[in-house]
């Protein structure tokens, strides 16, 4: 098995560490005081610049056509340095991917060139509801058929990047008379159009540069050609993208804690305590050990997973082993971390505080880690049942 990244992946790998070292990392701590929306938005316009609103879309719609290798190496740079604009750039992506799959030629030529230039600030993934998180297909908005419209009422909640996304992609029931999961249908929605509301950003513990908000909508009248795919299909759709999605953010999740590690390693052999350099301590040494181990067994299932994606394998189980594993073990790795560093580790001025609390929400988000494991085990029983 050949593991080493072609010279493309390899350049983006680059381009990333590159970007967020010189333009994210100088930022980070200043974004997530005073959550300046117009620095945020910024680098997010230089990140479109340099086509990573688009990595795995095709290069005919605007986008690089660099696939789901290259994506997750360039989400784990940029959650390096700054953990919201990565996951902004994971949603946007994950978006567009959205549109690519199952949008008809006239929504790909329409949407993705804007999502992936920047003409379109972020996209907006409309699933969950305060009833409908870890359970999807219990949603209540609707979406009622009138002549040559549909007229979605509901509210989605937890919406990364509400507040200035241009673009939704939004889950809502069709047929209300079908069974759970079964009439359910996604639509393209913009963001301007009349009947959407978008709530105060969320009050959050961690990634508090990117904003998240209820999204409502009221009587919103849609046209017909806002649906995407078969009318009542929406479900299997969103199943098929949130694995995408968790490719995202288990790289996310890796780069905050390979972020947090080398914080505290470099600390540890500047810093003396009775007489010696700390990183002389072999508790300290093994947790090093320890914690850099599993953050390359979680490189590898996230490699393995977007290889399997690029080449049109089966991904949905490897995804959620991948996502599953990075998002714990990098919450261990960043907590160790803020150990290893004491008192320190505690203040603002230092960064493992921020890591720390920007590294909770991975095994939360795109599916909490008892969900993914949920989805693994069903996999694991279906092959001997």
């Amino acid at each position: 098995m050949d593991l080493s990244l072609t010279e493309e992946q390899a350049m983006i790998q680059d381009m990333a560490k590159k970007f967020a070292e010189s333009e994210l990392a100088p930022v980070a701590a200043q974004l997530d005081e005073t959550y300046n929306e117009t620095l945020f938005l910024s680098n997010i316009n230089k990140l479109s610049e340099l086509g990573f609103m688009g990595l795995n879309v095709k290069a005919e719609y605007g986008g690089v056509e660099a696939g789901a290798v290259s994506f997750s190496l360039a989400i784990t740079e940029l959650a390096r340095a700054c953990a919201s604009t990565a996951v902004t750039t994971s949603v946007t992506n994950m978006v567009a991917e959205v549109i690519q799959s199952i949008g008809n030629e006239e929504q790909k030529q329409n949407y993705l060139p804007k999502l992936c230039s920047g003409e379109y600030r972020a996209g907006g993934f409309c699933l969950t509801e305060t009833m409908a998180g870890s359970d999807p297909a219990g949603m209540k908005a609707t979406a009622v058929k009138e002549g040559d419209t549909y007229i979605l009422n509901g509210t989605k909640v937890y919406i990364t990047s509400a507040s200035f996304a241009d673009l939704f992609v939004v889950w809502a029931v069709t047929d209300t008379s079908a069974k759970k999961g079964k009439g359910i249908s996604c639509f393209l929605v913009e963001a301007n159009t009349p009947g959407i509301t978008i709530s105060k950003r969320e009050d959050k513990m961690g990634q508090k540069a990117s904003p998240t908000n209820q999204v409502i909508f009221e009587n919103c009248r849609i046209p017909a050609t806002a649906l995407m795919g078969q009318e009542n299909q929406g479900f299997s759709i969103a199943v098929s993208e949130l694995a995408g999605g968790r490719i995202g953010i288990g790289s996310l999740a890796l780069g905050i804690g390979l972020a947090a590690m080398d914080y505290a390693r470099e600390y540890i052999v500047e810093r003396k305590q009775f007489g010696q350099s700390l990183s002389n301590f072999q508790g300290l040494q093994w947790k090093l050990a320890d914690r850099y181990t599993d953050l390359e067994a979680a490189r590898l299932l996230l490699m393995q997973a977007a290889d399997n994606k690029d080449k049109g394998l089966p991904f949905s189980t490897s995804a959620s082993m991948a996502k599953y594993f990075a998002a714990e073990k990098a919450n261990t790795a960043c907590y160790d971390a803020l150990q290893i560093m004491g008192g320190a580790g505690y203040i603002k001025e230092y960064p493992l505080e921020r890591f720390a609390r920007d590294v909770r929400v991975t095994s939360i988000y795109e599916g909490t880690s008892e969900i993914q494991k949920v989805i693994i085990s069903r996999a694991l029983l279906s092959e001997v049942s």
